[in-house]
Parts: C-alpha cells; structure tokens; sequence
C-alpha cells in the first residue's frame, strides 16, 4: 500500500504571521526531565519539575518502554541511586526511592551523558517539557563543573548554532548545482524506516507537519512525500521518529525537488540479527521497485558483521547484486561507534543499554554494493556556510561509553577487497570502511525542525552517520539528474576519481581525528585520518559542483 501526501503548499499571508511566533524548542535535557517525571511519577515521589504534565490513561509501547529501561538503567550507574528501575513494561520498580534532586550536579551530569538515550526515551505518557526561547544554549560555568568525564560538548540547538540547509549547500559546493536547475527534480530517493503507532511530539511526529515547517523555516520548495506500508501493515504511515525526520530532511536539503518515498518496516524490525536482515532485504527489493536512490540510516542495518550468518550475509548481498544490475545506487551509514560495531541488537544503539564491543565493521556499509558514509565536524561560516575547515568526528563530540561516539570505520572480516580498492593505499586484503563522509558532528550538524501538530516547532541537531547517509543520497540523486540516467553502482566511479588529478577538487581531504571510541574503564584504538582515503573518512566530503559532473563522466567509464 502507498500514501502519496502531494506536494506541501503554504498561504503567504498566513506563513508571514507563524514566522513572527515564538518558537518553542524541546530540548534534549527537556525529553530527559520528561523521562525522569514518568519514573518518579510511578514511584509517587520525586523532585520533578512543577507543571510537568503526564497522561496517565496512555500505554507505553515496547518500544517506548525499552527506551525509558535503558535511560533509567543508564543514570543509576552514572550515579543517581535514586532513579527507579524499570521493568520490560516501563513500570518503574520498587528500588529506587523516586525522590531525583533535577538542581544536584550529579543528576545533571549523569542526564547529559545519558542524553542520547533520553532522546527517544520519552513515552507515551509523558508531555515533554521545554522552554519558550529565541537564543541559543550557553554552557554556564555550573553546567561545566557539572559535566561528567563522559559527556561532550553541548549539541548544537538552534538556527544560529546548526547549520541551516542553505549553509550545508554552500560549505559543500551544491548552490550553484541549484542555481542551474540541478535539483533532483524528476529523482527519488527510497527511505527505509520503522513504523511508529502513537503521536507523541516531538518524540514521534507527523512527518507532512515536520516538512512544512523546514520548508517555510528555510524557504525550501514543497516536499513531495509518498508512503510504502505494505511491509509494515501500518495504520499510521506519517508519523515519524527523529530517525525517520532526520533522513527526509537532510534529503530535502540538498536535493529539494527530488521525490521522497518511505518505506516502512516494522517496529521490531531492529530487535534481533534475523529481523534487522529480513527488513534489510526486504527494504531493498521495494527500493528496487521504486527505481530510486536508497539511503539506509537506522532501519536496513543488521549490526556488526560478527551478528550475521553467512547465509544472513549472502541473502543481503543477493538483494544488493540485484540493485546494482538495476542501476539503483544503496548508501549506508557506517556507524556511531567508530571501530566497534553496532550491537547486534540493532535497537540498541537507537535506546541504549550494554553489549560487548567488538572492533568490525558494520553490515550492510561492509558490503563492497554499497556506497558506505562515514562522519566528520563541518567548520563552516554561519554567516554565508563558506567552507573553513573539517575533521573526522569522534569524541569529544560524541557521548563514550555509548553507542554515539564516532564515524565507524575499519575493514571487513567477510568481504574481500574489491576492484575498485585495489592500490588504494591504507587497504590491504580486504574491504576498507567507509567510502565517503559528510558532517556527523552533533555539535555542527544541521538544524532539523520537527512540529508539535500545532503552531509550535522544535530545532534539534541532526547527528551521527544516519546524517550522512541521507545527505549523499541526495548528492546521488543530483548526479542522476544531471547525467540523464541512473548511475547505479557507483563506487568505481569514486575511486576513480579519488585517484586522480582532480580528487581535491571533487572532495575535501579530512587529515585530523580518529574514532577510537571510550568504554567504561578502557578504549579500543580505532584509526586515524590521513591524506587521501582512510578508514574514518573514507576519501572524505563532498565539494558537489565539481564531484557531479565528475561522477557522470566516470560512471560511463
């Protein structure tokens, strides 16, 4: 089954009054106060903050509720004895006193480092909190002494503190792609995502409402959304998690008239090895179908190569050899955990919780029929997005002992290494990881913004490799339109033009960072970026104007 939404349209009159509006932006520390209401809530006690409202009649979800579980875990071994833990349902259990100190320099440490799991982890009974403001987090000197050895620079949160779209196209060549009608127009770039049941601002929204307000925000064109439910059987089919608003936004942000198709998976699709690769293949083949560029972020990843079997492994790569004979280009992000792999829990690294790291990379970036996206920290000018500088992503702006921390990288324990990396240096016997990169950073990312269903909005960062994926995505789908064909299988054509005499003038070459990624009580030494490709960065990102006529000259070849 498809939804097809149309193209977005505004009133001018009526977009001129919302823009003089306040905005209210929920924060990531609001979606953690939120959690620790609910908790402290069941437990009938608490020091949460006044006016936090709670719906008591809703359900949790398993999914929900495996989110408020690993948040709550997580802050009671970052030190809040206090915190309730909870059981498999979301109830908060009988240890744990419930009374949580929100002023107490230990809860606020513990709540920055168990940020990236508060992000999803509000419920279904919890209205999140947030502040009516105009300017942007400042890191007071008490937010500083607060912070725990474990926690990072603060995300960027606002439309002066992110990147804007505009920003994004300019810092990586692709305005004056605009300017002479390469837009996308006439492409479609193919979104596998989780299904989601339940409304819940700005944790799960309406992606038709999300889009409308990055457009009218950032003066971008109606985006034309379509729906593919037939995987997922959902009822639902335009609500959206911040995977899901982060892949179709950063798509529409550098190619604004290419079509968008979701493709819906389901909820558990991420619970084990076995559904992550059933959803993987399963999204491809509809991907196929749909004739458009595939970008797989969250949903389509199956976790460490070390979690699949080789007939999981050989299934995947059958769907992929049956992409590239159509001429469908499949891009992954490499991961968030720099040299370690994503839990074989997939949904772990969506909600947190433990799982023993292994240095491997992930599947399916691993395989050599994708184009793998790893992650940098764009240095642009917020004042007209000129390209300064760049560097591999990792810590400190990342969260350790999570599964947030770098641009995942390193080489295959499955794979071979293909054709198309022979001679490059820094890759011996088998496939090297990632091919290419685009900002990750959450601290530089850019500005997403997500409707509350009515007339206000939140701005958060986007983050991590999930970013990048959809951001080349949108670079491929420019490069179909400007070639007048479907390019495919691209990889040769980027290796060919990383080693040639115009690779500084297609990419920008990333030479400073690593992604070694931090665990309780040790590291595990990842790798560093060096001129040329290496297994952070790849060859590293985009300057577009002069990568895509590149791509289409060496795509013939």
């Amino acid at each position: 089954m498809c939804v097809d939404d149309g193209p977005h349209t505004f009133d001018s009159e009526k977009l001129e009054t919302w823009k003089k509006e306040p905005t209210m932006r929920v924060h990531k520390a609001g979606i953690a106060l939120a959690a620790i209401t609910v908790l402290v809530a069941g437990c009938g006690g608490g020091s949460a903050a006044p006016g936090t409202a709670t719906r008591g009649s809703a359900q949790l979800g398993p999914q929900q509720a495996a989110h408020l579980e690993a948040f709550a875990a997580c802050m009671r071994a970052h030190g809040v004895a206090h915190m309730p833990a909870v059981d498999g349902n979301g109830r908060p259990g009988a240890n744990g006193s419930g009374q949580v100190d929100l002023k107490s320099p230990v809860v606020k440490a513990a709540t920055k480092t168990c940020l990236p799991i508060a992000d999803g982890a509000v419920g279904a009974n919890v209205q999140p909190v947030g502040a009516t403001r105009t300017t942007p987090r400042q890191a007071s000197a008490t937010h500083e002494s607060a912070t725990a050895p474990t926690s990072g620079p603060l995300d960027c949160d606002s439309v002066t503190t992110c990147y804007t779209p505009r920003q994004i196209q300019v810092a990586y060549g692709i305005r004056p792609l605009l300017a002479h009608g390469i837009d996308g127009r006439g492409e479609t770039v193919v979104l596998p995502e989780l299904a989601e049941t339940q409304l819940l601002p700005p944790v799960v929204s309406d992606l038709r409402q999300d889009m409308s307000r990055f457009d009218s925000l950032f003066g971008l064109p109606a985006a034309h959304l379509k729906v593919v439910t037939s995987l997922a059987g959902s009822t639902s089919p335009w609500l959206a998690n911040g995977e899901e608003v982060l892949d179709a936004e950063n798509v529409h942000a550098v190619a604004p008239s290419a079509a968008i198709t979701i493709v819906l998976v389901k909820a558990t699709s991420l619970n084990t090895p076995a559904n992550a690769i059933a959803a993987a293949v399963a999204a491809v083949r509809v991907g196929i179908s749909q004739r458009g560029v595939i970008s797989i972020s969250a949903a389509g990843q199956t976790g460490g190569e070390h979690c699949d079997t080789p007939t999981e492994v050989e299934r995947l790569n059958a769907a992929l050899e049956a992409a590239a004979a159509r001429h469908v280009t499949v891009i992954a992000a490499s991961g968030d955990i720099g040299a370690v792999g994503e839990p074989c829990q997939v949904i772990k690294g969506l909600t947190g919780g433990a799982f023993p790291p292994v240095k491997e990379v992930n599947l399916p970036a691993a395989d050599p029929l994708v184009l793998a996206t790893g992650g940098t920290g764009l240095n642009a000018s917020h004042a007209t997005g000129t390209y300064i500088s760049e560097t591999a992503w990792g810590l400190p702006f990342g969260s350790p002992g999570t599964q947030f921390q770098a641009s995942g990288g390193g080489f295959s324990r499955r794979f071979a290494r293909p054709g198309y990396q022979n001679g490059v240096p820094g890759i011996a016997a088998t496939r090297g990881v990632p091919d290419v990169s685009a900002d990750a950073s959450p601290h530089t990312g850019m500005a997403l913004v997500i409707s509350d269903g009515g007339n206000q909005y939140t701005i958060r960062n986007s983050g991590g490799t999930s970013a990048s994926a959809p951001l080349w995505a949108g670079l491929i789908a420019l490069a179909d339109q400007y070639a007048g064909r479907h390019l495919g299988f691209v990889n040769p054509a980027i290796y060919r033009i990383g080693r040639s005499a115009s690779y500084h003038d297609a990419f920008h070459d990333i030479t400073t960072g690593n992604n070694t990624p931090a665990f309780p009580g040790h590291t595990i030494k990842g790798y560093t970026a060096t001129p040329g490709w290496d297994p952070v960065t790849g060859w590293g990102s985009p300057n577009a104007q002069a990568l895509i006529p590149l791509l289409a000259r060496y795509s013939n070849q």
